[in-house]
């Protein structure tokens, strides 16, 4: 039994040596060329394993979920419909609500200076102007806002303030740097605030 088990043994060993060597011998047949050949299909097994099979994945998640959008949309057919009755007078009462009050732009200025401390961005003198165009509803109060800070800082101060500020809107940058080595910029923003009369 324990002879037959060693023999058993010696024989697989035999067979695997064997195999090693008829996969070294077609290596070597391969050639340089086979060699590329193989390791890129190597690669790309690997790459569809490793990034296409989970987007495939995704993708059936998000079939379910627009499935399951188009269901429920078809479910209520009665909000689809309220939303179509709103005139085009109505829809331009919503657009002018969206806008403050022009009472409002002192607020809206200290908000700009609020965000301006915030990201530690310092504003120098300010330019205001008020502009109410014949026949139009909404007033601009067009500013030029000098700041002065490091790009991060100017940069954060945008962002926030186009928040902050959602009536607003950058129509003008101009960005200066007094030398290479300087990480202060001085910036020159023309803003727009849009106001309803």
């Amino acid at each position: 039994m324990g002879r037959s088990i060693l023999k058993n043994d010696e024989l697989l060993q035999a067979r695997l040596s064997r195999i090693q060597l008829q996969l070294r011998w077609q290596v070597a047949r391969l050639g340089n060329v086979g060699k590329i050949g193989v390791g890129l299909f190597v690669v790309a097994a690997i790459f569809f394993v490793a990034a296409v099979l989970p987007q495939d994945t995704e993708l059936e998640e998000l079939k379910e979920r627009a499935e399951t959008i188009q269901y429920n949309a078809q479910q209520t057919p009665g909000e689809t419909e309220t939303v179509k009755k709103v005139s085009g007078d109505q829809a331009l009462q919503i657009f002018y609500e969206f806008f403050p009050r022009m009472d409002s732009s002192p607020f809206w200025i200290r908000e700009l200076v609020r965000v301006a401390k915030q990201q530690g961005v310092e504003i120098n003198s300010s330019d205001f102007r008020l502009t109410i165009e014949q026949g139009a509803r909404l007033a601009r109060y067009e500013m030029i806002l000098p700041v002065r800070g490091g790009y991060p800082q100017i940069r954060a101060f945008i962002a926030d303030a186009l928040e902050a500020v959602p009536a607003m809107a950058i129509v003008g940058i101009a960005i200066k740097r007094d030398n290479v080595q300087s990480v202060q910029l001085e910036a020159r923003f023309e803003i727009n605030l849009y106001l309803d009369e």
